[in-house]
């Protein structure tokens, strides 16, 4: 839980750095999880001729970016979610025990409880965060979830049936997030605080001119910490200037019974202090749901994510 000081400065600057929250086992499994998801997609890769050196000479950092060097992408099958683009049939998404358990961590959503209350879903606004070094991005890469994230609000990014919606995004680190590799930077939430005008980019981000750059703060955070963002507050990430990767979860929860801002993606009640019984804790009905998901819209019209348009005057 958290004390009452941190409460009060997260309403007051709507954010706020908190570490050790979920624990070394936790992130363990989730690594070996992703490490075994990984040899499964190098191993493809290698019988396609698209990559060429031994997995037995990679551990799992360097099949990563040896893969992202080859043009293998190893994102969409690593993300915990569909794509805002056009979904298929087979578009692949990671689905596992060791995610779900993160997700649903006691002490993570004593975190959420403690500024959301007691009545918890999991978002599906949700997605997994393996940021290369700037040294080996390819010229063209603009990827938010491969290189720096442009300044944005989460509820600008997602549709507006939640713009009404009690909502806290948890961004979890696995490795250590520094200023170095590409931490979180934020500018403080005004007491006045709405939205911003966006921009339908190749991501959405805040329109020029409405966040002093100079006056961000960074936000670097140890694994198993978390910062956490009030919807409304503008935030960004930093390049990342070393020889590793970094790698975090960009999760959200909100209010059961208020709209997730992805009504067309599977969400599921984490928490509910008024009835256990509409918990879910098994991680293949969760799984489930998203192959479900995936299968009723490959077959329906595309959904657009974008709620900006991109020749509106904020944005000429």
């Amino acid at each position: 839980m958290l004390t009452a000081d941190q409460v009060r400065a997260f309403e007051t600057d709507g954010y706020l750095v908190v570490p050790d929250v979920v624990p070394a086992d936790v992130l363990d499994r989730v690594r070996a999880e992703y490490s075994t998801l990984m040899d499964g997609l190098y191993a493809g890769w290698l019988a396609e001729g698209r990559v060429h050196t031994p997995p037995d000479q990679l551990d799992f950092w360097g099949k990563l970016l040896e893969a992202y060097k080859a043009g293998c992408d190893w994102f969409q099958p690593m993300d915990i979610s569909l794509p805002g683009d056009r979904i298929q049939a087979d578009t692949p998404f990671h689905f596992g025990p060791a995610v779900f358990d993160m997700l649903t961590d006691p002490g993570l959503l004593d975190v959420v409880e403690t500024l959301i209350g007691p009545e918890i879903t999991s978002n599906p606004i949700q997605h997994v965060r393996l940021k290369p070094p700037a040294t080996d991005l390819q010229a063209d890469e603009v990827r938010a979830h491969i290189t720096a994230t442009d300044w944005h609000q989460d509820r600008a990014v997602a549709l507006d049936e939640a713009d009404q919606t009690r909502m806290v995004t948890v961004w979890l680190a696995i490795t250590d997030a520094t200023v170095q590799n590409g931490c979180l930077q934020v500018q403080p939430k005004a007491s006045d605080q709405d939205m911003l005008p966006h921009c339908a980019r190749t991501q959405t981000g805040i329109a020029d001119g409405f966040v002093d750059e100079a006056q961000a703060i960074p936000l670097p955070v140890k694994a198993g910490g978390v910062v956490l963002f009030h919807p409304l507050t503008p935030h960004a990430s930093l390049v990342n200037r070393t020889d590793g990767f970094r790698w975090s979860f960009d999760i959200r929860f909100n209010v059961t019974g208020q709209p997730t801002g992805r009504s067309h993606f599977p969400e599921f009640v984490a928490r509910s202090r008024s009835n256990p019984e509409a918990e879910l804790h098994d991680w293949t009905a969760w799984k489930a749901m998203w192959e479900g998901a995936r299968g009723r819209l490959a077959a329906a019209p595309h959904v657009d994510l974008h709620r900006w348009a991109s020749d509106s005057p904020f944005c000429a």
